[in-house]
């Protein structure tokens, strides 16, 4: 069994490369060559947390399979712990051993950052400039490197609850992504960042809107990265009708998961069959996507273990060829 650490995983993929790899995932999900049982969500009250499990199984061009455990818990950052800490095992398909054990924390910020980053490439206005992020937790630095991966920004304003907070977070990132030549400012007020914003993303917990759907100018693309059950609400509700073009990363999981879209479901702001598709239905079929300057378009995630199982697969294979991280017998 092969052990990556984050800086590990670094090694072997970058986020170019982990989009390319999402792409791929995405394309398996909805040709339905996938076994992707919906997550299994325990919660543990007394310590405001919760446990997920997922595993699942890919049988396209490269077979892959795996689980990962991956828990929320806010008052982790109390501790200086990683709010979601995760374990991804992958495994080899041909014996159903355990064949790699990586940091899944890394990952799954690496993979939801980049498939926020796929969704972006596709959906945003090729000349957009301008990039709000809301959120600063354990998620934000990722999405901060999908978003000027696959946009050439003048801008990327960033957005926490925390001004103090929010203000050091970004002198990393100017730190670390000084080679993208962008603009990186941190706001107090969400709102203000979001107006004249080409692409809003928001990556929270919150059970309540980060920002106002009136500040939102046409045109604009939106991603909802963070809120993942019932309770939680990033997007206003108000966004999620079908003037708007909306895209899911999995029905299964948006439809099980999503508050927003729920929400919207429940107050009749849109149907089922008012949601333009998933991203991998958009991949084999281009006509579903942006087709005016001023279409809205918003992609709502959950998130999906086929992500973790590709890139978890594409990363052990990647190390084993490299001679990275630690081998050890089980």
């Amino acid at each position: 069994m092969l052990i990556l650490t984050k800086e590990d995983i670094k090694k072997c993929i970058t986020m170019q490369e982990t989009i390319e790899t999402c792409k791929g995932a995405m394309l398996s999900y909805s040709l339905k060559k996938t076994n992707i049982p919906l997550r299994t969500n325990i919660s543990v009250a007394n310590h405001n947390g919760q446990v997920l499990f997922m595993p699942g199984s890919v049988n396209s061009n490269t077979e892959s399979l795996g689980l990962k455990i991956v828990s929320v818990y806010p008052n982790n950052t109390e501790k200086k712990l990683p709010a979601v800490p995760a374990t991804m095992l992958t495994l080899d398909e041909k014996t159903g051993i355990v064949n790699g054990l990586l940091d899944g924390t890394y990952l799954t910020a690496l993979r939801t950052a980049a498939l926020q980053g796929l969704a972006t490439d596709l959906l945003a206005r090729k000349d957009s400039k301008i990039a709000s992020l809301i959120g600063t937790g354990g998620q934000a630095y990722e999405q901060a490197h999908a978003l000027l991966t696959v946009r050439k920004l003048d801008e990327l304003r960033i957005v926490g609850r925390n001004f103090e907070k929010t203000k050091n977070f970004v002198e990393i990132l100017k730190n670390d992504f000084s080679n993208f030549e962008t603009k990186i400012i941190a706001y107090k007020d969400a709102n203000d960042a979001v107006q004249n914003s080409d692409i809003i993303t928001t990556v929270t917990n919150s059970k309540t809107p980060t920002f106002d759907s009136k500040f939102v100018k046409k045109g604009a693309h939106i991603n909802g990265i963070g809120s993942f059950t019932p309770e939680m609400i990033e997007i206003p509700v108000d966004l999620i009708t079908k003037e708007n073009k909306i895209y899911l990363d999995t029905y299964d999981g948006v439809l099980s998961e999503a508050g927003e879209i729920l929400s919207a479901l429940d107050k009749q702001h849109i149907t089922t069959k008012d949601f333009k598709g998933e991203l991998g239905e958009l991949l084999l079929d281009f006509s579903l996507g942006r087709t005016s300057e001023d279409d809205i378009t918003i992609f709502k995630s959950v998130g999906t273990a086929v992500l973790d199982i590709v890139c978890g697969s594409e990363i052990i294979k990647k190390a084993e060829k490299n001679n990275i991280g630690i081998n050890i017998d089980i």
